[in-house]
């Protein structure tokens, strides 16, 4: 069971990537069918479908930023601690365990915010044939 775990983000991109490739190659048809270029061409609602794979990284940047605001609530919280700690040292070593927990957190937010978006600008550019 771990064994599989630990493939299912792979599995998951893989399947996503999939999907995206048999959407786009049926979009085109499916737009002249059922009318999507007409809408296109008189601006009416509908004419901008963006595909699963931006909405995925839509999604996935939209929860990293409230993790990063959580992050910073965090920081501030810590530093609320340590002001308020009137010289007892527990509590401005708690604070600070605190503080560092949050920018921790918050560098690893930031990190992860970058390598979705590297991936996402490589994995666009791969299916529009960029590369």
């Amino acid at each position: 069971m771990l064994k599989l775990l630990k493939f299912l983000p792979i599995i998951l991109f893989l399947f996503v990537f999939a999907l995206d490739i048999s959407v786009v190659e049926a979009q085109s048809s499916i737009d002249d069918l059922i009318g999507l270029n007409d809408a296109e061409d008189l601006g009416l609602p509908g004419s901008d479908i963006t595909d699963i794979k931006q909405t995925a990284v839509d999604i996935i940047k939209y929860l990293i930023g409230f993790l990063g605001i959580i992050a910073t609530a965090i920081i501030l919280y810590g530093g609320f601690i340590w002001m308020t700690a009137t010289g007892n040292d527990d509590r401005i070593k708690k604070a600070k365990s605190i503080i560092i927990g949050g920018v921790i957190g918050l560098a690893v937010v930031l990190a992860s915010y970058a390598i979705v978006s590297i991936i996402a600008t490589v994995v666009n550019d791969a299916v529009d044939g960029n590369l």
